[in-house]
């Protein structure tokens, strides 16, 4: 396996320099497992080749970004399989999120409100006052725990491949971020 991650680095580096033939031999080696992730979280076969066709296209485009990350680092969770699926999550959530949007029923078939109801104005701006103040008090590791776990919609291990920390530190950050958020809004 170890061996398998370091051909994975090797060839993402080639691709960043540009060479097509392998970024062929990534994509053929690493797609299949890519895709039956994918399709573990979203049954839309159509949606899956589309997320994956993105994903790629991003790791042509962003090589580089990869290489100059990890210049032959070889500490485990540094590698491409971890790149790989944290651009596929988030293309994935962007996907549902669009394809969301385009289920919610067009304006016209909405009731239009000419003034918002002022409990409405008054609620949307001490909740979101409070919220933001109360995020704005987190640490910033914490902050970023909470960012790529519930905005992003990472997993634990998705997220700590993503930081770069043990899964154990985005559990406790996760909870500790979650408590002094209950704390800040009670």
């Amino acid at each position: 396996m170890r061996a398998r991650t370091q051909d994975d680095r090797r060839l993402l580096r080639r691709v960043a320099k540009g060479d097509s033939e392998a970024f062929e031999q990534l994509y053929r080696r690493t797609s299949p497992w890519l895709a039956m992730r994918l399709r573990l979280r979203c049954a839309d076969d159509g949606l899956v080749a589309e997320v994956l066709q993105d994903t790629y296209l991003t790791v042509w485009r962003a090589a580089g970004s990869f290489a100059a990350m990890s210049p032959g680092r070889d500490a485990p969770g540094d590698g491409a399989a971890g790149w790989l699926w944290t651009i596929a999550a988030r293309r994935l959530v962007d996907a549902l999120r669009k394809q969301g949007r385009r289920l919610e029923k067009p304006a016209e078939v909405l009731p239009t409100l000419s003034v918002p109801a002022a409990e409405e104005d008054a609620l949307a701006g001490t909740v979101g006052d409070e919220l933001g103040t109360a995020l704005a008090q987190l640490a910033p590791e914490l902050r970023a725990v909470l960012r790529a776990m519930v905005l992003d919609g990472h997993t634990v291990q998705e997220t700590s491949v993503l930081l770069g920390i043990p899964e154990g530190t985005v559990k406790s950050r996760a909870r500790r971020a979650r408590n002094a958020m209950r704390e800040a809004l009670s």
